[in-house]
């Protein structure tokens, strides 16, 4: 890259998004790039006066690399953008080498060992020994493997608790961080967009313990036993949502998950574009892909058809969408809107392109005319062809959620006499901790704070009390020598059989 110094105005946004440190203020107070540079153009991504410019020469000794859509040029003994591959005489190599599994076990750590992965029993219908001065309700102990473990179980109530809610669609929804009601009831907000899907989160300690906390409880119990919910995202969309099952947005039904984004299908069906037209533009809100520009289309040998998109440009044939309520969950509404042009030497009449959704729920064809005008056309077979490919390759849309939950409160005193080593022991893998027998993920750092998918979780197992808060079925387990060192209500342990034996008398009565 090269610095044009009359335009430079020395504001150094360049400096701070270099990713090599490639950039530094000369004493003119003007931009200098060193020999480090490999072409990445973040700079020119920045600079608000476009006085950074492509040197026309290739780097001496320059290699230019294939492993993503940047394509930098390395000199020899440098790395590129990403700081993976560095020049080594002439030949890019991985300045990180493979990897075993016996080399990174040490910092993976060890999972649970076989016979403490799932509880003897599980919290469902244990009831409670609140306020928590009491021992759990079952603490149980059996002999699996030749090894004796215990699990001690209760049903707690969280207020540190909240639900994720993935919504699996390309149709709007509303803006990132926007609150999402219930009524006029703020009861969580939308959340960062995963990759096909929309994220709510739900409840939190905040609200649980606001003015409509009992409200934020009662959604939060709702979603994770599987019950329809109707939300609201201000300034958005109304939402009909139950877990399992396609979501309801504006009262249009979710129906295909989108495979990938506008640029990852051209990697994934760009055999089936090179046939299908002369162009194909996929439309996405995050990512618009234009086959023949794309590093795809090129490797495939399509040639560039000479059609300018009206979208701002990340990398070619990669182009950064908007969103809104058209297609492929963008604001337009006409597929033709998206060309702002071609070039006439390139661009002749005849030639044909593809418009279509992430999705493939829609797709349109146009001709180019001799008028300079496109005119709509029938999908021919091959881009019928390479429509429904996109389409049988999406899965359904559907709900799916998380309960999140803080199990390091005072429900801990119920498991041990000492609470700070039982955070230990399940950090360490020394202990597991289960809802209702499903496997949880618990986060780092400190704290026992546990995420589990709640279709893995009895419907029925969560409930809220008015406090509020909401009611989840734990389970400990651990090897029996584990629980006494930790300060285990080592006189309140039963054996399993007799635990079951007793339950069983109770439900005959």
């Amino acid at each position: 890259m090269i610095v044009d110094w009359e335009s430079c105005v020395g504001c150094g946004l360049c400096i701070e998004v270099c990713p090599l440190g490639a950039i530094s203020m000369a004493p003119e107070k003007k931009a200098s790039i060193s020999d480090l540079c490999v072409d990445c153009n973040a700079c020119t991504k920045v600079c608000p006066k476009e006085a950074i410019g492509i040197e026309p020469t290739l780097k001496e000794g320059g290699v230019k690399c294939q492993s993503c859509p940047i394509n930098c040029t390395i000199k020899v003994g440098n790395t590129g953008a990403c700081q993976r591959f560095v020049n080594w005489n002439g030949e890019l190599v991985r300045n990180v080498p493979l990897q075993r599994y016996e080399d990174v076990k040490e910092i993976v750590g060890e999972d649970h060992e076989e016979a403490i992965r799932k509880p003897l029993i599980t919290g469902i219908g244990a009831g409670t020994t609140y306020p928590d001065t009491k021992p759990a309700p079952y603490i149980v102990q059996s002999r699996l493997k030749g090894i004796d473990v215990v699990t001690v179980v209760t049903e707690a109530p969280l207020s540190y608790s909240g639900i994720k809610v993935k919504v699996d669609t390309d149709l709007h929804m509303g803006n990132e961080g926007a609150p999402v009601l219930i009524g006029k009831k703020k009861v969580g907000h939308l959340c960062t967009e995963e990759y096909g899907s929309k994220i709510l989160s739900l409840g939190g300690v905040n609200l649980l313990t606001g003015k409509d906390g009992i409200t934020v409880a009662k959604l939060i119990v709702d979603i994770a036993n599987r019950k329809e919910v109707h939300l609201k995202v201000e300034d958005g969309s109304e939402l009909t949502l139950q877990v399992g099952k396609p979501p309801i947005i504006n009262g249009e039904m979710g129906r295909r998950m989108r495979v990938g984004c506008g640029s990852a299908s051209m990697g994934l069906f760009g055999r089936y574009f090179l046939d299908a037209a002369d162009e194909v533009i996929v439309l996405d809100a995050h990512l618009i892909g234009q086959f023949t520009e794309h590093a795809a289309g090129r490797e495939l040998g399509a040639k560039y058809s000479g059609l300018k998109l009206k979208a701002r440009k990340s990398t070619p044939g990669r182009y950064f969408g908007e969103h809104g309520r058209g297609w492929g969950g963008t604001p337009i509404e006409d597929p033709l809107d998206i060309i702002d042009g071609f070039e006439p030497k390139i661009a002749k009449p005849g030639m044909t392109v593809l418009i279509t959704e992430t999705t493939a729920e829609r797709a349109a064809m146009f001709r180019l005319g001799k008028n300079g005008k496109f005119t709509p056309m029938e999908l021919t077979p091959e881009a019928k062809r390479a429509v429904d490919m996109i389409a049988s390759n999406c899965q359904p849309s559907r709900v799916s959620a998380v309960f999140v939950g803080g199990s390091g409160g005072s429900a801990r005193a119920g498991v041990t006499k000492i609470p700070i080593k039982l955070n230990q022991a399940i950090h360490q893998n020394r202990a597991k901790l289960t809802v209702g027998g499903a496997p949880t993920y618990i986060l780092p750092g400190g704290g026992i704070t546990f995420l589990v998918d709640v279709e893995k979780v009895m419907v029925r197992a969560f409930t809220y009390v008015p406090t509020p808060a909401t009611v989840v079925p734990l389970e400990y387990t651990m090897r029996l020598k584990e629980y006494l060192e930790i300060g285990g209500h080592k006189e309140k342990i039963r054996k399993l059989r007799d635990v079951l034996k007793e339950i069983r008398l109770k439900s005959y009565g």
